[in-house]
């Protein structure tokens, strides 16, 4: 009998049955889910009839099996020409399931056409710093739920930035290169998904921490006049660093206006493509943008194609700027330590509290659409502008006041006209419910509004 059994310390299948006279137990790389504990009989029946009818060959079988050599069999094609399609698939699931290692240099060749190169980098690092120790030697489908998960708790234990362990952001971003490997093999050689159930851990949003104008000011009159243009176009075109380390003189179009944002410099090399598609864009030229790309231009490198170029032509480097410049010129200037990159923040904020089209924003900024704006600047925005909810509170009272005036058939006096101190008490009231109203409420109470509004002047008329 070829039996079909279960390593209780592992989970995985085997087949136990004897051959020649010899006991053989040959293991699988399946898990015992009842898929495939199903498809694993199949083959079990299939080689018990060829031991029974003298045509088993072990190697075809176990074609990486040590016992293999040991007996007499005759040629695995003879044998794989005589399975049928069903058992075919079976024996291949088994004998074809890779390693983890070989399975994941087979993914990331197969993916790398479609990740930009700073990208691969970061999941190459992925792999040998954390997924290769943890995984490597293991074939994919001996992997389970558990082992993910104990993975991801041995993360949280090792040792971050300044002393701390692993954020959950980066916990997630390692967990997610190994998720889309292992989501992959389970369609590709239809063993379990066991990521299935398995969240994200919760982390921190990312901090914005927008300068305001009155320090995009005191920066730009203080910073050394040969970075001035750089900082500037910086704060008012919101180009990440990579984009405008990169920006060549070709992609400045003086004529209509406008920067074209078309590659990027990131860790020592220049890339065709941006972050996404939507990063590939046009950005509109201030005034204040195009005056410091025309000083710039004055002063331009006499064989460098690159805008924003060292002494020697090559493309600024963010790290030096960063130390050398940026954080000596915040400490000299006493405002808050914040990265270069908070420049793109400004330029959304900045231009969302002068009342900017969100979608016109979100073009500027490369986005898909005006969610980030909002999702991530909005509390930015009332601070601003100093509209802090005074403006739905003055409709509302001049509302209240419309209402409470008397009728045409009750005089009113000069006398009964609401004082100062009268007319605040609405607003006072009002103030604690509109702090807690959410902002699609007050969207519709400022709509219920407007209709009444509309409806009692027609009235009126």
């Amino acid at each position: 009998m070829v039996n079909v059994r279960v390593r209780p310390e592992g989970d995985l299948i085997f087949f136990d049955f004897r051959y020649q006279g010899v006991r053989c137990r040959e293991q699988t790389a399946l898990t015992a889910t009842p898929e495939n504990l199903k498809r694993v009989q199949v083959l079990a029946n299939r080689m018990q009839r060829e031991i029974a009818q003298g045509s088993f060959s072990y190697a075809a079988h176990f074609p990486n099996s040590a016992r293999a050599s040991q007996f007499s069999e005759r040629g695995v094609a003879d044998v794989q020409a005589s399975e049928s399609p069903v058992e075919r698939t079976a024996a291949q699931a088994i004998v074809e399931i890779p390693l983890f290692s070989d399975f994941s240099t087979t993914w990331r060749a197969e993916m790398a056409p479609q990740w930009r190169r700073l990208h691969g980098d970061g999941v190459n690092d992925i792999f040998t710093k954390h997924l290769l120790p943890a995984f490597g030697a293991r074939p994919i489908a001996a992997i389970a739920k558990p082992d993910v998960l104990t993975f991801r708790a041995g993360l949280a234990k090792l040792p971050g930035r300044a002393g701390k362990t692993l954020s959950a952001s980066r916990i997630n971003k390692v967990m997610a290169i190994l998720r889309q490997m292992l989501t992959e093999a389970a369609d590709r050689f239809g063993i379990a998904d066991v990521f299935r159930g398995i969240k994200r851990l919760k982390a921190r949003k990312s901090e914005v921490q927008p300068f305001s104008m009155e320090e995009v000011d005191r920066i730009r009159a203080a910073i050394r006049s040969d970075y001035r243009p750089y900082v500037t176009t910086r704060f008012f075109t919101g180009m990440r660093t990579g984009e405008i380390n990169g920006l060549r003189w070709k992609n400045v179009d003086f004529e209509n206006g406008l920067i074209l944002v078309r590659e990027v410099f990131s860790a020592g090399e220049a890339e065709d493509n941006a972050k996404n598609e939507t990063s590939l864009r046009d950005i509109p030229m201030l005034p204040i943008v195009r005056e410091a790309l025309e000083a710039q231009r004055r002063e331009r490198h006499a064989t460098s194609d690159y805008v924003f170029c060292s002494r020697d032509g090559t493309p600024l480097d963010a790290h030096n700027f960063a130390t050398r410049v940026w954080y000596p010129l915040l400490r000299f200037l006493d405002i808050e330590k914040r990265r270069p990159y908070q420049t793109r923040h400004t330029t959304a904020t900045l231009m969302l509290a002068s009342g900017e089209n969100p979608e016109w924003i979100a073009k500027l900024m490369g986005h898909a659409n005006t969610q980030m704006l909002f999702t991530v600047y909005s509390r930015f925005v009332p601070n601003l502008t100093r509209q802090d909810g005074r403006a739905i509170t003055g409709l509302l009272n001049s509302r209240s006041a419309t209402t409470s005036t008397p009728t045409p058939s009750t005089p009113a006096h000069p006398a009964s006209a609401a004082s100062p101190a009268h007319t605040s008490a609405p607003a006072a009231s009002l103030a604690p419910a509109l702090a807690t109203m959410s902002r699609e409420q007050l969207e519709a109470l400022i709509c219920s509004l407007t209709a009444t509004s509309t409806s009692e002047t027609h009235h009126a008329r």
